[in-house]
């Protein structure tokens, strides 16, 4: 399209100012009337009238400055019909249109050499090094991984993290000092892209994440949706329930909004950096993020299937959850268009208002017409929960994740959690009417 645009302009400019410079030539050239300078016609205009003569000149310019305005008229309108084309449709539910901002994806690294296995899959699936460009940012300074994210050579641009100190803390989170180190190296690479870099968006992938082949794709349909849309804080390639069984593999192309921030692998603006730098935390940045002061009822979006899948079980977390969900998450396989679909059913009011027509229309069912599959009918079913408990016992025993933070379930989106059980679609939801999440809930 910029392509067709491009052309255009230059056509009509060429156009119009090389019919202005031939006609300002053949007027210079052209000599006072009466001294044609030739000779035999010279005599003849000697008894024609001096007054008739010059009207006639002036009537004989003003009709090639009449046919030349018509042209240039007509070479406009053309232009301007192309007009449509190179802009944007504005307004409520209108189709968004792919992004072409450059979205560097900054991969957090620190003595990972299986970093290779990331970087290998970046580069396969990217589609433009000019609207990808890649930042590895590392910290811990080992040499290893150093080796291996230079070998990429100009493919990428390698950053390394200058303070690599230990951090002062209270003595009861010696142990946690990765999760100190980890966040400081953040804030770095974060400024590093935002600030030193004057990018404007970004796409965070951690060193241990293997991505989708549609994984570009993916944050490109959705990068304009962030922008426009103030509800939304954040674009996640990951589901937290989506283990194999657990999401419908007939539908990569299903979007959801979630309350939850899921992280790995996940797109951010400058506008949100620059409102959450100042007070950044000196740990658990991932946690903290969950707290409803930064949440500020803010959604992220997340798909069905997840575009990202870790194979670091080892790390400053000690492989939690790993064994028991992080394994076993299904990575997309299937490339799915985004950027040709409209993705405007995710905007917020839209969205809500379906969302919750679906899940409050869903038939009621116990856990135990779930659990041992006398569900009749294709579903959706709903099956609801009153209290923190009540929701720990029944995600726990469907095989969910049963964990809360600040309230907020893994995936929920106002309380609803949504995920697939025997072929059908669940909906383990709170009583109609639902309004806030209850911090204690944790």
């Amino acid at each position: 399209m910029l392509r067709k645009r491009g052309s255009l302009i230059v056509c009509g400019t060429f156009l119009f100012v090389t019919w202005n410079a031939i006609l300002v030539l053949l007027l210079w050239g052209r000599p006072p009337s009466g001294q044609s300078g030739e000779p035999g016609k010279e005599q003849s205009k000697l008894g024609k009238d001096p007054v008739v003569d010059v009207m006639e000149d002036v009537l004989r310019m003003a009709d090639t400055f009449e046919a030349e305005l018509e042209m240039q008229k007509k070479i406009l309108l053309q232009i301007q019909s192309h007009h449509s084309l190179w802009e944007p449709p504005k307004g409520i539910g209108q189709k968004v249109v792919p992004s072409q901002t450059v979205i560097p994806i900054l991969v957090i690294a620190c003595n990972r050499v299986t970093v290779k296995r990331c970087l290998d899959k970046l580069l396969e699936y990217r589609p433009s090094a000019e609207l990808y460009p890649i930042i590895v940012s590392q910290d811990c300074g080992h040499a290893e991984t150093a080796e291996v994210i230079s070998s990429y050579g100009n493919q990428l641009i390698h950053l390394k993290q200058p303070d690599l100190s230990d951090i002062a803390v209270r003595p009861e989170h010696r142990k946690f000092q990765g999760y100190y180190k980890i966040s400081r190296h953040y804030r770095w690479a974060l400024n590093q892209v935002f600030r030193s870099l004057s990018h404007t968006s970004v796409v965070i992938v951690e060193d241990d994440l293997e991505v989708a082949p549609d994984f570009f794709e993916y944050f490109g349909a959705l990068h304009p949706l962030l922008k426009s849309d103030v509800s939304l804080w954040c674009v996640s390639a990951w589901n937290d329930n989506g283990k194999d069984g657990y999401v419908d593999p007939g539908k990569a192309n299903l979007l959801y909004r979630t309350d939850f921030f899921p992280g790995l692998g996940w797109m951010l603006l400058r506008d949100l950096w620059e409102e959450l730098e100042p007070k950044w935390p000196a740990s658990f940045w991932d946690d903290w993020l969950r707290q409803p002061e930064q949440r500020r009822n803010r959604a992220c979006i997340r798909p069905e299937i997840s575009r990202t899948l870790t194979f670091g079980r080892s790390g400053v977390s000690l492989g939690q959850f790993f064994d028991r969900y992080l394994r076993y998450i299904k990575l997309n396989s299937e490339f799915v268009p985004f950027t040709k679909m409209d993705l405007s059913f995710l905007k917020e009011e839209m969205y809500r208002e379906k969302f919750e027509k679906d899940v409050y229309s869903a038939p009621v069912v116990t856990y135990e017409d779930v659990k041992q599959g006398q569900l009749t009918g294709p579903g959706p079913f709903r099956l609801q929960y009153s209290t923190k408990n009540s929701f720990k016992t029944l995600a726990k025993n469907l095989g969910i994740m049963e964990d809360l933070k600040s309230g907020v379930p893994r995936t929920g989106y106002r309380g609803v959690v949504s995920f697939m059980s025997k072929g059908r679609r669940i909906y383990l939801a709170p009583p109609p009417g639902w309004t806030h999440y209850d911090p204690t809930w944790s």
